[in-house]
């Protein structure tokens, strides 16, 4: 039996490259950085940090989901803004995603000079696996 185990999921834009939406080792979920691109039809979701943020959270969501874990088992995140300036907008929405947690995850945010398709914001994330679903 493997020790990894990818995840596939259509709910999020399938890779592009040679890399996975994510793995399931050890009892973690480990996503691949997920951008504000729509499922089916690859385009970037909204213009601004708001909109892009929300469909980043709706993909990564996807992602965790389909390696056995939840939102509330999320450890870390972190946060790729093409612009620090939108922080404060990005948080708006990225608690509503977290908020409700017993405790928020751990995150890091950082300024890039470039994102995929130019977009505003990229996610990753860390979670546990749902002892359900072992």
């Amino acid at each position: 039996m493997s020790l990894l185990k990818q995840i596939s999921t259509k709910l999020a834009p399938k890779a592009i490259g040679p890399y996975s939406q994510g793995i399931v080792a050890n009892g973690f979920v480990y996503t691949a950085g997920q951008c504000p691109f729509d499922p089916v039809t690859t385009e970037i979701v909204g213009k601004e940090i708001q909109s892009q943020t929300a469909q980043s959270l709706k993909n990564l969501q996807a992602v965790v989901e389909a390696g056995g874990s939840s939102f509330k088992n999320v450890i870390k995140t972190t946060v790729f803004l093409k612009d620090m300036n939108d922080f404060a907008k990005m948080n708006e929405i990225y608690s509503k995603a977290f908020g409700s947690n017993q405790f928020p995850p751990a995150r890091s945010a950082v300024e890039v000079a470039r994102l995929p398709r130019d977009v505003l914001v990229e996610i990753e994330c860390v979670a546990v696996v749902d002892n359900a679903k072992l």
